[in-house]
């Protein structure tokens, strides 16, 4: 493997400035513009310092961001408020306009918005430095890119921003202007990334030297298509709820007119992207059996581990993050671990089991009270009598006694452990997925070579913070091989967009533009045999499974918001963007949540006893509000401008 150079450099502070006044009156002792864009190095940490605002998925979308955290997906300890406070506040309601963010998007993606227009403005070849028109072609290129990009984020987080194409006069009395509708700003960063498209590489990793995380004709579809797939959705396309809510300037910031070609051109841009990222060679992971069948543990696990240049199903990717933290906040405490952060009981109900079905179709009520599938043979009750044994080299109980670990059968197929005969009812027979996301109580953890102990005064258990405040821990893009205690982390590519969620988006958009396309169930199919469960349709599918019939639109949407539930989880905050388009979110997360009995001192699931810990138990009541859909611009920067409007409801008791 070639060593990969990293676009992402460590840049000088004055970079961050991105003022061109403060450079234009610098003393003599400091660099001018003229200097930095004489000189390679210097030019190029300018533009690195544009990237620099891409958000980290390790880390970022999690604590600062906060989208992970406002789904039901990534459950953080909300006794970790000293230091989540923000975060933890927004969970459960409490949110203002003065509430600290650090996503910091209102800020300081406009900074890397005007360092990208100077440096469009003042780049230039340099022979002598082997910098030629090319070059600085794509460099200026990528700086369109980030751009858009940028605006993009601006917007899915306010839904309306100021908007400047180029770079503004400092001095200009103008400067404030109000900001521009949503549609409006949605149209011109489509164009931007259609055209940039055109003219950057699909790929780096063809050069000579290795640009890992640059800009590629393949993240601006993968930008726009997204992006285009969120236009098209209900909170955007006609959504009443915004009727006469206008800018300063009297247009209507939302149109209220539900447009279908919408979802037609979301369609359109997936499958632009897909075929463009299937052209340059991107695919499905997809790890094999000795027999040729899927492997779907090691095929889904092995998204989120490959490297870039291995890694055919990463379309845009950040090259700088550590999951050091994450991993070790989803490390039991007593196997050196901030064992905190943990999955919504939620999550865990939505993994089918494994011969396809749904294990609980709704709710009497609320979240603590299952309507459970009799057909899916799914029970609350009772511990398993043997072990769920696997073809799969995905092992988890390595070390685990009486444990089937890579034993290799007849068919010379390997086979491994997936729950250990006494593990919780709940949690046998599911779907791979489920057991590459839930970790639960008494669970072999194989880096402490022991099961796993959540019940209350246990090593692993509260009253410390450092627990897991529902009974589960997180394991999703944990690695098999990281060791907290001895501080092992293996890095992994921050894999913001990947082909797999473009397979669901195009499906979705069809489904809504075209129903009974036969695209939407073989794109749909194609993450579902990957992953390891029946295909919908209609016969036996390629697994040799009986395939599962769906009827009508409907279903199929049913069909695609599940899939996309249980594929996409806890990645980059993608559940709590498809709540938010869909108009569910108050639906979904503002009402009292549930999981393991945090207080349990028992392994029991008798419902009767209080000190059981296999029950379903309210440890939170969470709130979300309808303003809290847009993120309110900070107060004070509204009394600062009076062109700026406020978002939806947030003017409201």
């Amino acid at each position: 493997m070639k060593r990969l150079k990293y676009i992402i450099l460590l840049v000088c502070g004055f970079f961050f400035s991105n003022c061109s006044d403060f450079i234009d009156n610098a003393p003599d002792d400091t660099l001018t513009m003229e200097m930095v864009f004489e000189d390679k190095t210097r030019m190029e940490d300018w533009l690195s310092g544009v990237y620099n605002k891409i958000p980290d998925p390790s880390w970022a979308l999690m604590n600062s961001y906060g989208y992970d955290c406002l789904g039901d997906d990534l459950d953080p300890s909300q006794r970790w408020y000293q230091w989540w406070g923000n975060v933890l506040n927004y969970v459960v309601g409490q949110w203002y306009t003065n509430s600290g963010w650090g996503g910091s998007l209102w800020n300081h993606c406009p900074q890397r918005i005007r360092s990208a227009y100077q440096f469009i403005e003042n780049v230039h070849a340099l022979q002598e430095q082997d910098v030629t028109e090319e070059d600085v072609e794509i460099m200026k290129n990528e700086c369109r890119f980030l751009i858009a990009y940028y605006y993009w984020l601006m917007i899915e987080a306010y839904g309306s921003v100021p908007f400047f194409d180029g770079l503004a006069n400092v001095s200009d009395p103008d400067l404030m202007r109000g900001q521009v509708p949503f549609d409006e700003m949605v149209d011109w960063i489509d164009n931007q990334l259609k055209e940039t498209s055109t003219k950057l590489p699909e790929t780096w990793l063809n050069k000579s030297t290795q640009y890992y995380g640059r800009a590629t004709s393949i993240m601006c579809l993968a930008v726009r298509a997204r992006m285009l797939l969120f236009a098209a959705s209900p909170l955007v396309n006609g959504n009443e709820w915004y009727q006469g809510f206008k800018n300063h300037d009297g247009k209507e910031r939302f149109s209220q007119s539900y447009d279908a070609s919408k979802w037609k051109r979301a369609a359109d841009a997936c499958k632009e992207l897909i075929d463009a990222a299937h052209a340059a060679g991107h695919d499905l992971i997809r790890v094999y059996n000795a027999d040729g069948s899927i492997d779907p543990f090691m095929s889904c696990y092995n998204v989120h581990f490959l490297l870039g240049d291995v890694n055919k199903e990463a379309l845009f990717i950040c090259a700088s993050n550590d999951y050091t933290r994450f991993e070790s906040h989803s490390t039991p405490r007593g196997a050196s671990g901030n064992g905190g952060l943990g999955v919504y009981q939620t999550l865990v109900d939505a993994f089918s089991m494994k011969d396809g079905s749904i294990p609980i179709t709704g709710y009497n009520g609320n979240y603590g009270s299952p309507i459970i599938n009799p057909a899916s043979k799914y029970t609350e009750r009772g511990f398993s009598a043997q072990a769920d044994v696997r073809k799969t080299k995905y092992n988890l109980y390595r070390g685990c006694p009486g444990a089937t670990v890579d034993s290799v059968g007849a068919d010379g197929c390997t086979y491994n452990t997936v729950a250990s005969a006494g593990t919780y009812n709940m949690y046998v027979n599911r779907e791979p997925r489920f057991y590459l996301t839930v970790m639960w109580n008494r669970q072999w953890y194989h880096q402490a070579s022991r099961e796993t102990k959540f019940m209350y005064g246990e090593s692993d258990g509260g009253p410390t913070h450092d627990a897991p405040q529902n009974g589960y821990l997180n394991r999703k893009r944990v690695s098999l091989e990281q060791n907290t205690r001895n501080g092992i982390h293996p890095y992994r590519p921050g894999i913001l967009y990947r082909l797999g969620e473009a397979y669901l988006n195009y499906a979705e958009a069809l489904n809504e533009c075209d129903p009974g396309n036969t695209d939407i169930l073989k794109y749909l199919n194609l993450i579902r045999e990957r992953a390891g469960v029946p295909q919908y349709g209609t016969g036996i599918d390629s697994n040799g499974f009986e395939k599962i019939p769906l009827n009508g639109q409907d279903e199929v949407r049913e069909a695609i918001y599940h899939e996309r539930r249980v594929e996409l989880c806890c990645e980059d905050g993608i559940r709590y963007l498809d709540l938010r388009r869909w108009k569910k979110a108050e639906e979904v997360l503002d009402q009292p949540m549930y999981g393991m009995n945090f207080n349990g001192t028992e392994l029991s699931d008798d419902p009767d006893n209080p000190k059981a810990f296999f029950v379903r138990t309210q440890y939170i009541t969470r709130v979300y509000k309808r303003k809290f859909y847009w993120w309110p611009i900070y107060q004070d920067e509204v009394d600062k401008d009076p062109t700026l409007v406020q978002a939806p409801f947030w003017d409201e008791n």
